[in-house]
């Protein structure tokens, strides 16, 4: 049999990582098979982030995240800063369809010139939310006609939100938009 050079280097660390006892790990156990599992699976951490789960639990979280997801958009075409305020982070950064970024003060701010800044109308398709763990995933296709800094602004875009679980709440982290191609 004859082995890649890729093949033996993950074969050779593997083995000589197993030889290392789990409580090397911060793991206490008595047997050396454990130790290859522990060490392997800290590696090699392949299924356990690679795939969301499928639990009753993430049915649940993805129905609160899909459920923010709808709830921004009826906070946009109100004006509704308080939204922003609850279930956004404080270091929330997003980069929009139109090439700049934006923070949760930036957001706020504008928000409160409500001549400049305003959306008529909003509507998102296509909501996808995959759960890992702590943190999420949104992907949904947004259709909007609103007014930025006084420039109406019309489109579909593409967006992509980040979640994460903080003191028991999910707090938007992240955002990003591209244009819908045409």
């Amino acid at each position: 049999m004859r082995l890649t050079r890729c093949a033996f280097v993950i074969l050779a660390v593997v083995l000589a990582v197993s030889t290392f006892p789990a409580t090397a790990f911060g793991q206490a156990s008595s047997s050396p098979d454990a130790a290859v599992a522990t060490t392997t699976s800290s590696i090699f951490p392949t299924t356990a982030l690679a795939e969301p789960n499928s639990s009753t639990a993430n049915a649940a979280e993805i129905a609160a995240i899909t459920q923010m997801e709808n709830a921004a958009v009826k906070a946009d075409i109100a004006g509704d800063s308080s939204f922003v305020e609850k279930n956004y982070a404080d270091n929330f950064t997003s980069g929009s369809s139109w090439g700049n970024w934006e923070t949760k003060q930036s957001i706020l701010a504008d928000m409160k010139d409500s001549k400049q800044n305003k959306t008529n109308s909003e509507a998102i398709s296509d909501v996808s939310v995959r759960v890992y763990g702590d943190t999420a995933i949104a992907t949904y296709k947004s259709t909007y006609d609103s007014l930025y800094h006084g420039d109406r602004r019309a489109r579909t875009i593409l967006s992509t939100d980040t979640f994460v679980r903080q003191n028991g709440s999910w707090k938007l982290v992240a955002s990003h938009s591209s244009e819908l191609a045409k």
